[in-house]
Formats: C-alpha cells, sequence, structure tokens
C-alpha cells in the first residue's frame, strides 16, 4: 500500500500546471494580421480599430414617405379635435423626388416636393409632412396637420460622423457591424488570423464512428471532439482521422501537415507504454518536442514542442476521452487563443459557493465538471457533477470546470471555490 509521504513526494516530482503553461505559451507568437474584405470578416476579431471614413447618413434625406417643405410653410395646419380638417394649408407640389435622384433643387416659399423614404432633401426644406397627414394630392397638396420642424428627415452625419471610431480591436465582427462598415466607407478590415489546426487520434485500437467497440477496439471519439473545440476557440479546425501506431506513418503524416498547419494536436500515446508510439517517437526528434508529467487531473501527461522544417507547434494529449478535453482546455485553447492574438488567452472564471462537499487528489489541480448558476441575489452557486472529471457525459453537461487547488484534497458543502466558465453557444 503507497503511504501518505509516497505519494505527496511523487506529487513533487511534477510539473505545476501554471509554471508548464507558462513556459509553453511563452514559445508561441500571435499570427501576422489579416486584411479582409467585410463580406469576409464576419466572425472574425478586429485586430485594429476601424474608423468611418465617411459620414452616415452620407448627406441630408427624407426619413419617411410625404411631402418635403419650409416648416413656416405649414406651421398653420392644424387638425380639428373631432378628427376633421381643421385648419388646412395649401402648397403647390413642385417635383417628385425618389431614392435615385440627384440633381440639387431647393424649395421656395408655398411649394413642396412629393418625397419618397431615402430621397435626397431640396435645400431650404426642414420638415417632411408624412402622406396620411395629407390629401396626397399630385399638384397641389393639403396638409391638415403640421409635424415639429425636422420631423420625417435625417441630416449628413446625425447618426455616425466621418473620423468616428466604428469598433475597436478586440470586437468580433457582427452582420451588423458589417453593415455600419459597408454605409461608412470601410471596406476592408484588419482582423486576427484564425490558427489552422490539424487534429490527429493515434493508435491501432481505434476504430472510426459508426463501428461498434469490440475487444481490442475503441471509437475514435477524441478526433472529432478536439476539431469541435478548436473551433469553438476561434480555430480552422481539420480532423485528419486515424494514425495507426505505425512510426514512418506518423512521421510521414506530420510532415504531410506541417504544410497546411499552425498547430497541430494530436491524442494518444503520450504515455510510457509499449504502445505509446507518440512520444516514442517525438521525443526523439532532437529534443523539438518534450513530455512532461503535469500536476492536473484528469490527465497528467502533456506533451509540446514542434515539428517538420517550418517548426510548426505541436500539442500532444492523452487518449482518455475526459483527459484529452480537459488537455485541450488547460493546453490547446490557450495556444490557439494566443495565436489568434487574443487577450486573455484563458477562460474566465468566477468564485462560486459549493454545493456539495468533494474530496480532491493530494497534489494536482484538478478540474471537475460542474454546474454553475447565478444567485438572486448575485454572485454564483457550483455544483459537481456526478462522475468525477473522467465521465465524458459529466463534461457534456457541464457549463462549468470546478477548480480545487493542489494543496486541496477536501472542499466542503458551503466553502467557496474557483469555477472556469465555458462557453456554451446554443
Amino acid at each position: 500500500m503507497t503511504s501518505t509521504a509516497d505519494a505527496e513526494a511523487a506529487a513533487n516530482e511534477l510539473t505545476p500546471l501554471a509554471d508548464y503553461l507558462g513556459s509553453v505559451l511563452r514559445r508561441l507568437r500571435a499570427l501576422p494580421p489579416l486584411d479582409l474584405d467585410i463580406t469576409q470578416a464576419y466572425g472574425n476579431v478586429l485586430a485594429q480599430d476601424v474608423i468611418a471614413a465617411h459620414a452616415y447618413p452620407a448627406f441630408d434625406h427624407a426619413a419617411v414617405d410625404g411631402y418635403a417643405a419650409r416648416w413656416e410653410d405649414v406651421a398653420a395646419a392644424s387638425a380639428s379635435l373631432d378628427g376633421g380638417r381643421g385648419g388646412a394649408v395649401r402648397l403647390n407640389v413642385v417635383g417628385d423626388l425618389g431614392a435615385a435622384s440627384w440633381r440639387p433643387v431647393r424649395i421656395n416659399p408655398g411649394t413642396c416636393f412629393s418625397v419618397a423614404a431615402g430621397a435626397p432633401l431640396p435645400a431650404a426644406a426642414d420638415v417632411v409632412v408624412p402622406v396620411e397627414w395629407t390629401d396626397q394630392g399630385m399638384a397641389a397638396v393639403e396638409i391638415f396637420r403640421a409635424p415639429k420642424r425636422g420631423y420625417g428627415l435625417r441630416r449628413a452625419g446625425e447618426e455616425l460622423a466621418a473620423g468616428t471610431v466604428l469598433a475597436r480591436a478586440g470586437t468580433t465582427v457582427s452582420p451588423a457591424l458589417v453593415a455600419v462598415f459597408a454605409a461608412t466607407g470601410v471596406g476592408h478590415v484588419v482582423v486576427r488570423s484564425s490558427p489552422r489546426v490539424v487534429v490527429v487520434a493515434t493508435g491501432d485500437e481505434l476504430v472510426d464512428v459508426g463501428r461498434a467497440s469490440q475487444p481490442g477496439q475503441v471509437v475514435d471519439a477524441n478526433s472529432h471532439a478536439l476539431t469541435a473545440a478548436a473551433v469553438e476557440a476561434g480555430a480552422l479546425a481539420y480532423r485528419v482521422g486515424i494514425c495507426d501506431d505505425d512510426p514512418e506513418g506518423l512521421r510521414g503524416l506530420l510532415e504531410d501537415q506541417t504544410l497546411r498547419a499552425d498547430l497541430i494536436v494530436t491524442t494518444g500515446g503520450t504515455g510510457t507504454g509499449p504502445g505509446d508510439m507518440v512520444r516514442r517517437i517525438l521525443s526523439r526528434r532532437d529534443g523539438a518536442v518534450m513530455f512532461h508529467e503535469v500536476a492536473l487531473y484528469p490527465g497528467t501527461t502533456l506533451g509540446f514542442g514542434t515539428v517538420g522544417g517550418e517548426e510548426v507547434p505541436i500539442v500532444c494529449l492523452p487518449g482518455n476521452p475526459a483527459a484529452a478535453l480537459i488537455g485541450f482546455e488547460m493546453l490547446a485553447r490557450p495556444a490557439i487563443q494566443l495565436l489568434a492574438g487574443a487577450d486573455p488567452v484563458f477562460r474566465p472564471s468566477v468564485r462560486a459557493h459549493l454545493l456539495e462537499t468533494v474530496s480532491s487528489p493530494a497534489g494536482l489541480r484538478e478540474f471537475r465538471p460542474a454546474h454553475v448558476a447565478e444567485r438572486r441575489g448575485g454572485g454564483y452557486t457550483v455544483q459537481p457533477l456526478p462522475g468525477g472529471p473522467y465521465t465524458m457525459s459529466g463534461l457534456a453537461e457541464a457549463n462549468g470546470l470546478l477548480v480545487l487547488g493542489e494543496r486541496v484534497t477536501s472542499a466542503a458543502a458551503g466553502s467557496t471555490v474557483d469555477v472556469l466558465l465555458l462557453d456554451r453557444r446554443r
């Protein structure tokens, strides 16, 4: 039986998670930003502030269908209390203006123009009377009700002046922002690059989805899950599929993928057993990929380094599905965020009131699937999900990860703990 002292001694040989992450992330640099057409920029994160090139609206125009006039000429119009015509004002209609009208025109006293919404406003006009407040005359029109000065029109630049900051760096481009960019004369924006991430599952025991597992066979869930996780992190992710435990096949596959990848993620083969080919092959390559025993639960073994002549970064995760997903959260996701130029690179966290007593292995930083909820009076509660950190069903249900530090062996109900908040874009 292993003594407590032996367990603590073994834990002391592990690399603290924070130290390991710091050493890895310091080796990465953000990818160069991209200049994209605004129609291609949706969903990307801006790398620079976007400034309005032109004012919006670009010119004075009618906001409603009606009659553009001088307010002094229509001010006397009034509707009667019983809904009748009251004191009507009559003006001569000297022309019609549509949205495509471009010749400059001017209103003289006692006259007006029939205008469509969006039509340029005649000079001297300071009001547009809606058609429903008139008899809709063509040569002359009777106006039954006077709007306030400035009603029914929009002035140039009243919404956005030229030189206005439309969006700050770090903003995600939405469809509405694309419209704002276009309307103010911005055709291209500079965005953060979306890293190209290639995901590879390794192991002779793996079979594709759709086949039932037999003894000696395991359905490849990892590469599908990690590809989805990379997309959620903002990457352009490609699932290569399954690579057998063949040294030459693995070397060739990784060499090929360096041509299209900014980051490679492998899953499986990180241990020291006879079938752990990834660690055996990559750790021999001049120390370019190093494997560390990290104080992380679940999944203590993580690998990081570079492969290929282009020295493409590679993250090596365990083969257990839950350990692979937790490892992705701790190492691969921050790497993707850093390559994309994001700041911060880690998920947001909150302090929450623990609803159930939990235990945790000594010397390891545990990340346990949990459900986080906001309290009515403020703050958060966190409920650990059944099954502990190794259950895929718990991770699927979780909206947070309960964090239990290396020195925590038990956390009592009612105590305050840290919780990482997970994205759930549904």
